[in-house]
């Protein structure tokens, strides 16, 4: 069974048609929209501050989500993929952004809809992604703008696919 606790008398709040795997752990002030999944051993971490998830986003396996005590909030917009492995910690994801597999996206950062950040990427404090781009590298830049095929391609495939997958496990 998942681990799902209250932190300071704050429990976490999920939307319709989530699939929380056995042990993804998810605590504290975590409120999540519609057709969200958190995948093996995600774990979301509301304990510090707040962390707040859109419609379809998925977490997946090994991923976390954390903040910084009275300093950062965590929010991700609507259809939004974490790749395995990724760190999100207190910052703004907008609308249909790929985060690839052990990204690392630190404090204050802030990720326009529309954008890849590349696998094995990390966003250095403070780096605002515009929207329609793709980030990579160590620190993340700036390689290229997306196209159309990629968002459709990449970005939204791999949001629906995770709504397919967590319904083999319903």
């Amino acid at each position: 069974m998942a681990f799902i606790l209250p932190v300071n008398n704050i429990e976490p709040s999920f939307g319709k048609n989530c699939f929380i795997a056995p042990n993804a752990t998810i605590v504290g002030d975590v409120v999540c929209g519609d057709d969200c999944s958190f995948w093996f051993n995600a774990v979301i971490r509301g304990d510090v501050n707040s962390i707040r998830l859109g419609n379809k986003v998925n977490i997946q396996d090994g991923a976390v989500i954390h903040c910084t005590y009275q300093k950062t909030t965590t929010d991700l917009g609507n259809n939004v993929s974490v790749g395995h492995n990724a760190i999100v910690h207190g910052s703004k994801v907008h609308d249909n952004v790929l985060i690839g597999m052990g990204a690392i996206i630190m404090d204050n950062c802030e990720i326009g809809s529309n954008s890849i950040i590349a696998a094995g990427a990390v966003l250095t404090e403070g780096t605002i992604v515009p929207s329609g781009c793709i980030y990579a590298g160590v620190p993340a830049k700036k390689v290229k703008d997306i196209s159309q095929e990629l968002i459709h391609g990449e970005i939204n495939r791999i949001a629906n696919n995770y709504l397919m997958y967590s319904t083999w496990f319903k």
